[in-house]
């Protein structure tokens, strides 16, 4: 049965804490290609669906362009979210705190320490968001990794308090998402309906993910308040899409569609266009399928070229930070199709990329990853950088 808002979490069983093998999150066990482009990817489609009219295409060939590095020295960062007023808000995985972010500076202030993150493995105090009614309400969402669960909160942020005391007391809005050494999802973002969405993992329990009555393996839409939102798929449930494997990244395009990047196994990561109530197939398939049960992605990757993070939509594209591929993916979009081949930008510059979030315009932030325990962390490390993409 699905838990939903304020009910007591599962304990869960700890050898589930243990299943490591084959996670392509972060660059694990499995082995993988050179990170050349994998010859066995289908071209993908370059016209609109069926009854869907023409639209608009971004140019086959893009650009990035570092414009600067906004902030330095930042440890195990994870979320991001920009304030309307400036600022960037930044979450540690491993501290626990959250930092604000002159953009201008670069200087850190920080806000305090969420309470209840217990940080291992993938899991800490991760994705980040601000609540839709931010201008008046000043409240902050964040998904953390608690002793038992995957949880949601909602913090008061009072910036006119000290610096370490600007995090009111969390309010617990939901909770009983399966936790794990692996695989613990954690994006959470507001989407264009005032709606929160979440991408939650199967916690290294592959069965979680078929299971629609299970939060795990999940993109959850609920109400800022933590309850099934209306219109949901299933009735009086929190479930959107199922048969996910490890959603990392969630945006939307400027007609309100919406995309989520997922780690595969040994095999393919995803990018896959998200269509309420239908199931992306994993455990049974990893990748597109021949069995028309299962939503194909946009596109796929093998795991040494992508393992993929957080994405954004500009300049009518989704771009993708990788971090075991270690490079930034443009995926230009014709509708909910890719409408030429995928380009891959900074390979091996920054090491692993977390976090990318639309800036305004032709502008992106993108987050690095190198101080998590898998990277080799340079000076200065990790970083947030401001680019200009096309």
């Amino acid at each position: 049965m699905i838990v939903q808002r304020r009910a007591v979490p599962a304990v869960l069983a700890a050898a589930a804490l243990l299943l490591t093998a084959g996670c392509s999150s972060d660059g694990g066990g499995s082995p993988g290609t050179d990170g050349s482009a994998s010859p066995s990817r289908a071209a993908p489609g370059s016209s609109a669906p069926a009854g869907q009219a023409a639209e608009e295409t971004p140019p086959a060939k893009g650009s990035v362009k570092v414009v600067r590095t906004v902030a330095e020295g930042l440890d195990s960062p994870w979320g991001l979210a920009p304030l309307p007023g400036g600022g960037l808000l930044v979450s540690s995985r491993d501290d626990g705190t959250i930092v604000r972010v002159d953009e201008k500076t670069g200087k850190k202030t920080v806000l305090g320490e969420v309470p209840g993150v217990s940080a291992a493995g993938e899991g800490g105090l991760l994705g980040i968001a601000l609540s839709p009614d931010y201008a008046s309400d000043h409240m902050v969402y964040a998904y953390f990794t608690s002793a038992s669960d995957n949880r949601i909160v909602r913090m008061l942020y009072d910036e006119k308090k000290p610096s370490g005391e600007q995090l009111g007391a969390p309010d617990t809005v939901f909770r009983g998402i399966p936790k794990g050494f692996v695989h613990n999802g954690g994006r959470i973002e507001f989407g264009p309906d005032k709606m929160l969405y979440v991408g939650t993992g199967e916690s290294g329990d592959t069965g979680l993910s078929q299971d629609k009555e299970s939060l795990g393996g999940k993109i959850l839409r609920l109400t800022p308040e933590g309850e099934p939102a209306p219109g949901n798929p299933f009735p009086d449930s929190p479930v959107y899409s199922y048969g996910h494997r490890n959603v990392q990244g969630l945006a939307w395009d400027g007609k309100q569609r919406l995309f989520a990047s997922e780690f595969g196994q040994d095999t393919w990561d995803e990018l896959n266009a998200i269509k309420p109530g239908d199931n992306y197939g994993w455990p049974e398939a990893e990748g597109r399928s021949g069995d028309t049960g299962f939503h194909n992605p946009i596109d796929q990757w093998t795991t040494a070229e992508a393992s993929p993070s957080g994405i954004a939509y500009a300049e009518g594209s989704v771009w993708m930070a990788g971090l075991r591929g270690k490079r930034l993916w443009r995926i230009p979009l014709n509708g909910t199709e890719a409408s030429a081949e995928p380009q891959a930008f900074l390979e091996e510059e920054y090491g692993r990329l977390r976090t990318v979030v639309p800036a305004g315009g032709d502008r992106l932030w993108l987050v690095t990853s190198n101080t998590d325990g898998r990277g080799n962390p340079e000076d200065g490390d990790d970083r947030i950088l401001e680019l200009r993409v096309t």
